[in-house]
């Protein structure tokens, strides 16, 4: 009787350590995200979209522990988050290990990309508050790519990216490598055209339209120009100085060329 005590001790160590080191592994991988100040947040969010679109917009805010939540039903048709995972997260073979805590990545969509691009925003903030792991996450999403589980949009139009700070991976279909930039820019669903097929630029330092993400859910990507960055940026100085305050990552370079890049 006390042999068979002994070895059911033994085994409820045995499991506990188990659990105890599952969790550590899996509080690593899901790598719980700190929430923006509320106020900060939509603020964020909505420096996405030029001004005549803010006041009648539908903004989202991220809790960390259950995905995007509606802050404020608008009225326009027109839809701003701050993504703290990006849709390119997804993108290249590189292995996603772990879920950062700097990325920033304010966006907005109209009515069709809503429907359609938005939904792999709230989905993967969801999956990672529930805690699946960075590298099953990232091959979900890819699957989901892959058997048109995600939609292209139904119809032409437009996503708004024009704060003056993201932070996000730099060359994504090679790399995890990631910067902070201001480089406020408009997105048109360009749903299977090629940068060639239109005979655009390169992605650079160009002021010309180019794609990215050639297939059902391309872009065209076109830049804002000088003067239109610098007053965007002064228009969100003290916007720009918290976020400077909470993570220093989160402060603009101080040395860019005229498209926000070091």
């Amino acid at each position: 009787m006390r042999k068979v005590q002994t070895i059911t001790v033994i085994v409820g160590l045995l499991f506990s350590l188990t659990a105890s080191a599952q969790n550590k592994q899996t509080a690593k991988g899901t790598n719980k995200l700190e929430p923006l100040p509320r106020d900060l947040e939509i603020q964020l969010a909505l420096s996405a979209l030029p001004p005549q679109l803010r006041d009648n917009a539908t903004v989202y805010v991220l809790y960390p522990d259950k995905g995007f939540e509606v802050a404020r039903k608008g009225t326009n048709g027109f839809h701003a988050l701050v993504a703290r995972t990006g849709d390119d997260t997804f993108r290249g073979a590189w292995p996603l290990t772990e879920y950062r805590d700097d990325i920033l990545y304010p966006i907005s969509f109209d009515q069709a990309g809503a429907k359609a691009q938005m939904r792999v925003f709230f989905d993967a903030a969801e999956m990672q508050a529930k805690g699946t792991p960075p590298e099953e996450l990232k091959k979900i999403i890819q699957d989901r790519y892959k058997t048109k589980y995600y939609k292209s949009p139904g119809r032409a139009g437009i996503s708004y990216m024009l704060s003056p700070v993201l932070r996000t991976y730099t060359n994504p279909e090679e790399n995890d490598n990631v910067a902070t930039l201001n480089i406020p820019h408009v997105m048109y669903y360009a749903p299977n055209v090629s940068t060639e097929d239109v005979g655009g630029a390169k992605p650079g330092n160009s002021p010309y339209p180019f794609v990215i993400m050639p297939g059902p859910h391309g872009y065209f990507i076109q830049f804002l120009g000088i003067t239109e960055r610098a007053s965007i940026t002064k228009e969100h100085e003290e916007m720009l100085a918290r976020l400077c305050k909470i993570k220093e990552v989160w402060c603009l370079p101080a040395s860019r060329d005229q498209y926000g890049k070091d």
